[in-house]
């Protein structure tokens, strides 16, 4: 009798467990695992870690829900510097010039369009980073609107990106922004049984196009070539089985 009370205890801890909600308020949100500048800025459509060396951003974060797609706010398209960013270690528009890069967003403007002041927030140069022209018109372009279909079918995408940097790095402008080798975006989905999927891509910084699945990878590898803790909010066992494979048949995307 005792024995069937204990194991009929252990099932309703069991299923108290499976049924469990996770919280998935600012999940997006990574954390940085080694020494470098990282001032956290909050602005009303995203989240970013700037890095006050570099005059660009360690990362951008948001949730990017069904209804903020439908949003139809005009392109703002004039980029300026953060006002949250002190004057001396920001970038400027004139870095920009003549340079061969792009002024390429991290949050992308298309996904602000709910929101004008999440629109012109989305032009600040701590959005920005030299972006090869071909790939910030391209392939990277083909991922954010890959992006904008999943929120709309699965109601909601949590996304981190940003730039990779390596000493190889270059600079451009009086500034000396920093030209990333690559970039990187990781994105996480709650089907409605309430099961985590995560995916992650790394684009080098250059021309080319190559199908989107040459890019995936999971969310360990880009944390191990990035040095960013991704959803490090997730509880651990289920953040080491999210983060650690890539289940293809849960995303549209190829």
């Amino acid at each position: 009798m005792k024995k069937s009370l204990l194991l009929f205890a252990l099932m309703l801890c069991l299923t108290a467990l499976s049924c469990q909600e996770i919280d998935l308020n600012n999940i997006e949100i990574p954390t940085i695992t080694d020494e470098r500048s990282d001032r956290i800025i909050t602005h009303k459509g995203f989240t970013l870690s700037y890095n006050y060396d570099w005059k660009i951003p360690n990362w951008v974060a948001y949730e990017l829900t069904d209804i903020e797609v439908m949003g139809e706010v005009p392109r703002y398209d004039k980029f300026k510097p953060d006002p949250m960013v002190p004057q001396n270690v920001s970038a400027t528009t004139n870095d920009y010039k003549h340079s061969g890069y792009d002024r390429g967003h991290l949050a992308p403007a298309a996904d602000m369009k709910w929101d004008e002041q999440a629109m012109r927030e989305s032009f600040y140069l701590s959005n920005i980073c030299p972006q090869n022209p071909n790939l910030n018109g391209g392939v990277w372009k083909d991922l954010e609107e890959q992006v904008r279909d999943l929120a709309s079918q699965k109601g909601s995408i949590f996304v981190a990106c940003g730039p990779i940097v390596t000493d190889a790095s270059t600079t451009i402008g009086e500034n000396k922004v920093v030209v990333p080798q690559a970039f990187f975006k990781v994105l996480l989905q709650e089907e409605e049984d309430g099961k985590i999927h995560t995916i992650g891509f790394v684009y080098e910084n250059i021309s080319g196009r190559k199908p989107m699945s040459t890019y995936a990878m999971t969310i360990d590898e880009v944390e191990e070539i990035t040095g960013i803790d991704f959803f490090p909010s997730l509880p651990n066992k289920i953040e080491k089985k999210t983060e650690s494979e890539v289940d293809f048949t849960k995303w549209t995307l190829f």
